[in-house]
């Protein structure tokens, strides 16, 4: 990559992660917690991109429960840098400011979106792949995804589905997005062999990114330029409070992704980076038992995956137990979400640990806030 190209990491980290309840809370949420090593999601998410962009270049899009916790834990990361939304509105607004704060300063800059609770496998691949893509968004008006080769047909994420190659072996034209399809249809995009899972990382200039936001998204758009101009002002923060919520809740894929793919593959710009690393997005209890288990990390002989001071088992097995203060002892079950915290114990079947957030949702109507 030219060391002439100013690149800009911008961390995606204003979601509650209701599915990692008791441990994730409103103001402790998924991204702030060491799930997966001694470091936290989004610490690690930081230091990752570090060879690519030192600290004081990056910058982070959260709320206002959560951007105390990250600023102490992301050291170097300028205070300015660290933007609290004052309502949430899904990933397309959260973009589409970061690409005209950064605009601002320098239209030419590459910003790279990235979610700030992914675990990445052979960082050194990542970060040559991502070197790639940022050359390849800044060589134009090009927007660029790094794609997940599937592995099943997963429900749960988007998928790209790709076209011709583009002047590589490996760098391919988008033909469309695919938003979360029903089973039926994830098969068939396995079947096809020219689907990737949305991995949620984008590389664009700062100027291709908020040129397609006034494009697309045309009335949320001078919201966002509005804000935007206030930074660094007084008045910013009542700006932002005022103008931030009557922004479209909308994400960046169907924002911007979407209508731009129907440009066609050859006018709309994008291409995908097939992603030749170990990815996982630890959606949920159950993701982050298969990917510990599958790294070997706490696994025992019975499948179960234990966080705890010791733990037996008998007639026990693919449980996944979190609870680092007591000994867990386990008879006859198997496939079990155990999370015991301070204040609150969890116990599901793994294959429902997706409806862990419905606890949440059904907390905050009973009013029990102190548990969420």
């Amino acid at each position: 990559m030219s060391k002439t190209i100013d690149f800009r990491p911008v961390i995606l980290a204003g979601g509650s992660g209701t599915r990692f309840w008791p441990r994730s809370r409103r103001a402790r949420a998924k991204q702030v917690l060491a799930l997966d090593g001694e470091r936290s999601m989004i610490q690690q998410t930081v230091e990752r991109l570090k060879p690519l962009s030192g600290v004081e270049h990056t910058w982070v899009i959260t709320n206002e429960l959560l951007a105390g916790e990250i600023a102490d834990q992301l050291k170097g990361v300028p205070a300015s840098q660290i933007v609290q939304e004052p309502a949430a509105r899904n990933t397309a607004p959260a973009c589409g400011l970061a690409a005209l704060l950064i605009e601002k300063d320098n239209p030419e800059a590459v910003l790279g979106i990235f979610p700030s609770d992914h675990v990445i496998g052979d960082e050194p691949r990542f970060l040559k792949i991502l070197q790639r893509g940022i050359a390849l968004a800044a060589a134009g008006t090009n927007m660029v995804v790094l794609g997940i080769e599937p592995t099943r047909p997963e429900t749960g994420y988007g998928y790209i589905e790709t076209g011709d190659l583009a002047g590589d072996d490996s760098t391919l034209r988008v033909r469309r997005f695919t938003e979360k399809p029903n089973l039926m249809k994830a098969e068939e995009f396995i079947a096809a062999g020219n689907y990737y899972w949305n991995s949620g990382m984008f590389l664009w200039s700062a100027r291709t990114l908020a040129n397609a936001v006034r494009e697309h998204v045309p009335e949320t758009a001078p919201l966002l330029e509005e804000i935007a101009a206030a930074y660094g002002t007084p008045k910013f923060e009542k700006v932002f409070a005022e103008l931030y919520p009557k922004c479209e809740n909308i994400s960046v894929d169907y924002a911007i992704l979407e209508p731009r793919s129907a440009k066609g593959e050859h006018k709309s710009n994008l291409y995908c980076l097939p992603a030749e690393f170990a990815w996982n997005d630890l959606g949920s209890w159950a993701s982050l038992y298969e990917y510990q288990l599958e790294t070997r990390l706490r696994g025992d002989g019975d499948g179960n995956v234990a966080d705890t001071d010791g733990h037996l088992a008998i007639h026990g097995s693919n449980n996944y137990i979190y609870s680092p203060r007591k000994f867990v002892a386990l008879v006859g079950v198997e496939n079990l979400v155990i999370v015991d915290t301070e204040d609150a114990l969890l116990i599901a079947h793994r294959d429902h640990s997706q409806d862990v957030g419905k606890i949440v949702k059904e907390l905050g109507q009973q009013g029990k806030t102190e548990l969420i």
